[in-house]
């Protein structure tokens, strides 16, 4: 590394983290950052973590810093900068160099020995590119540790193991699962050794829990190619442990509005959401909302072509069993099965109606709406149709603008039909309406007006005209109502571009 990319890249580096390592130097220590934040340092991104490796132990670092926690048996110390009620919290992770026993439940080394020897350590790590340490004083790299090639990695691309990868695997079984998330967070390829090793040990991950198979399996949905990622984990032989339902749907063949079978179908509907940068819940509804299909497909002899019916139902029990099974959270949970339930809500435009929209806003709720024309829009990119927003998909979303926003009516006004008779001394009539009317006028032409003290004074006033008139008036604030609701409509139209 020159001189310039040293302390441009220490720019990247936050004072804590220096600070830290300056304060281990100082007392006599060895002190490098480790990892994963020193893969982002080399290229070039801002690390969410930072990771400290040194020969202090445990107790002599919990005596250098006036803030820490220690409640692990692996000998991290978790050294405390800031204060989390004014958001300035900042943890960095210190660990001493350690040797690691024999890992006999393939997740957690049985024992471990700490070291004065950075290499020892280094060897422990899972992949090359995670295995490099950077020495940082006053801001400037003064000395970096690669024993296993990983700045070379990072500039071929390439995921690879520390040692040989089938040790590496069985030691912790995550890591077949990681070095797939890596693949696709980084955009790098998993070497031809690395792959085989996968292969032959693809079957350690049914021992792996489901929550942190889950954590792996979100963090590959949202990187920007899971497409890629979850064609990489069927062809290595992991998918199978992780949501086998999806594998069902390869060579699944469709009707003629698809150009692709249900398992391209679903990876390109998911990957559409990932393009948008959409949340995790509508990524899940995009792979899993066709996930019934293959156990729903008939084939009908009188259009001579594939049918799904019902796959939406079927498919939203499927798609709750998946996500309860990798420990999501109810809440996410309860939203991608209810997007999946109700993703076949397209209809055609001419038939459909504002109440049956409303009944769909009602099933999946005003806050998740929008997030199943998103899963729509994703459903048909991943038919290979090349538009996100056709006539009937424009004319939906206006629709559901409209069924949405709040009509204009005498429901606005501060005042309604009892508090008219109050002020009035009347019985219920006619004159009641035209009152509310001729109010409602006024308050579209003034929003101001809309409070009870005003009102009260002018229904007195009203409620004093004879009847004709106070009728005409009335029949005026109803005409400007409905120019005002129909004015409105046609700018929600306009907007989407349809009529």
């Amino acid at each position: 590394m020159n001189n310039q990319c040293k302390y441009m890249q220490s720019e990247l580096i936050p004072t804590q983290v220096t600070n830290t390592i300056d304060v281990l130097e100082k007392a006599g220590f060895e002190a490098y950052m480790v990892g994963g934040c020193t893969r982002d340092f080399f290229l070039g991104k801002k690390p969410k973590d930072w990771d400290i490796t040194t020969n202090a132990t445990p107790e002599n670092i919990v005596a250098l810093f006036p803030k820490t926690f220690y409640e692990n048996t692996f000998g991290t110390v978790g050294v405390v900068y800031g204060d989390s009620q004014d958001e300035t919290l900042k943890i960095i992770e210190v660990t001493p160099y350690r040797i690691e026993g024999v890992y006999s439940d393939h997740r957690r080394p049985d024992s471990v020995v700490f070291t004065k020897d950075i290499s020892d350590d280094l060897k422990r790590r899972d992949f090359t590119v995670n295995a490099i340490a950077i020495n940082v004083s006053n801001g400037v790299i003064k000395d970096t540790v690669d024993l296993f090639g990983g700045i070379k990695d990072i500039k071929d691309k390439v995921i690879r193991t520390v040692g040989k990868p089938e040790e590496r695997f069985e030691e912790d079984a995550l890591r077949l699962i990681r070095a797939v998330r890596l693949s696709a967070e980084l955009g790098f390829t998993i070497n031809a050794e690395t792959r085989s090793a996968i292969m032959a040990k693809s079957g350690l991950l049914s021992g792996v829990s489901r929550e942190r198979v889950r954590d792996e399996f979100t963090k590959i949905l949202l990187s920007d190619k899971p497409k890629e990622a979850i064609e990489l984990l069927h062809s290595l032989g992991l998918l199978q442990y992780i949501v086998p339902e999806l594998e069902k749907g390869i060579n699944v063949e469709q009707n003629q509005a698809h150009s692709f079978d249900v398992w391209e179908h679903c990876l390109r509907t998911m990957q559409h959401a990932a393009d948008k940068k959409w949340l995790l819940e509508i990524r899940l509804a995009a792979l899993f909302h066709d996930i019934a299909k293959p156990q729903t497909r008939r084939f009908s002899r009188e259009t001579n072509q594939f049918t799904f019916y019902g796959h939406e139902v079927v498919g939203s029990r499927e798609t709750e069993s998946i996500l309860e099974r990798l420990k999501f959270p109810r809440k996410i949970i309860d939203k991608v099965v209810k997007l999946v339930r109700w993703h076949m809500f397209f209809s055609d435009t001419e038939t459909i109606t504002l109440s049956a929209v409303r009944r769909m806003i009602a099933n999946v709720g005003k806050d998740d709406i929008w997030d199943l024309v998103n899963i729509r829009i994703c459903d048909r990119i991943g038919t290979g149709r090349p538009k996100e927003s056709p006539y009937r998909l424009r004319k939906y979303k206006s629709m559901i603008e409209e069924a949405l926003r709040d009509p204009i009516s005498v429901v606005m006004l501060k005042v309604d039909g009892k508090a008219i008779m109050e002020i009035g001394k009347i019985n219920p009539g006619p004159k009641i309406g035209w009152t509310l009317n001729a109010l409602l006028e006024e308050v579209l032409e003034n929003p101001t007006l809309n409070n009870i003290e005003y009102l009260t004074k002018r229904t007195l006033e009203l409620l004093q005209l004879p009847d004709n008139d106070l009728k005409k008036l009335g029949k005026q604030g109803e005409d400007k109502r409905d120019e005002l609701e129909n004015s409105n409509i046609e700018d929600i139209k306009r907007k989407h571009h349809v009529s």
